[in-house]
């Protein structure tokens, strides 16, 4: 399992950066990426130093396939995909929602997710031996939206589709897909949860969250399953957020 390589993109912060330093100190070949070298760059030394940073911008085509082609260029393969990488847009009505807000989001969350899975897929296809792992990175609101964050819930409720499409077509090729559905965890998010959200009955309370390394430890296990089992969907969350009841 150690001798495995792993890209994580989103990773110069929050859960993207807990992950890859989880995957690195338990002895993975680790790329890393994301928009902002710098942060790459503390992530990498926060893991010991050895990871490949590469500064991608997922909603680039280009962008995408030069990242898997350097990843595969460094470690000769590539075994797993911790597809991670996301944005959000300030809380609005639907009706006051700006378009562009709405673009930026479904770039991010949806066709970056899509561009990354689906190079990924193709770099795993051609590959001998033959296979590889991609984790996608959902949400709470993949499943259950907050009010006013109609972009972030449809992104993420389309990543669920794309998870399983992916998982069907992977059948064929020793291609594994899943996803991690995460709710309040304790990153920067974390603070204003804390703080106070809006909730289903458009009150503010605050709300209980959880730390960043149960996550870590929960994609861990993931990626470590053989190409023979797959966690299709895990929910990973506080204990006590208002999720599994009525709101």
């Amino acid at each position: 399992m150690g001798s495995k390589v792993v890209l994580v993109t989103g990773a110069g912060s929050g859960i993207g950066r807990a992950v890859a330093i989880q995957l690195a100190k338990s002895g993975y070949q680790v790329a890393i990426a994301g928009r902002r070298m710098a942060a790459l760059e503390e992530t990498a030394a926060a893991a010991g130093g050895k990871l490949l940073c590469i500064s991608t911008d997922v909603t680039d085509e280009a962008a995408v396939a030069k990242m898997i082609d350097t990843t595969i260029s460094k470690f000769g393969r590539l075994d797993v995909v911790f597809n991670n990488a996301g944005t959000t847009a300030p809380a609005a009505p639907i009706d006051e929602l700006e378009v562009d807000a709405w673009r930026r989001v479904i770039d991010t969350n949806l066709t970056g997710v899509f561009l990354v899975a689906r190079a990924a897929f193709r770099a795993m296809k051609a590959q001998s031996p033959q296979g590889g792992r991609i984790i996608n990175n959902g949400s709470i609101a993949s499943v259950t939206p907050r009010p006013n964050m109609a972009p972030y819930t449809a992104s993420k409720h389309g990543v669920s589709g794309l998870t399983k499409t992916i998982a069907l077509e992977g059948r064929r090729y020793n291609i594994a897909c899943g996803q991690i559905d995460i709710g309040n965890v304790q990153t920067n998010l974390g603070i204003s949860m804390q703080a106070g959200t809006l909730q289903a009955d458009f009150t503010i309370k605050p709300e209980p969250t959880f730390d960043v390394q149960h996550v870590a430890e929960a994609v861990q296990y993931m990626a470590g399953l053989p190409l023979s089992a797959n966690v299709l969907n895990m929910t990973v969350m506080a204990s006590h957020m208002p999720f599994v009841g009525r709101g």
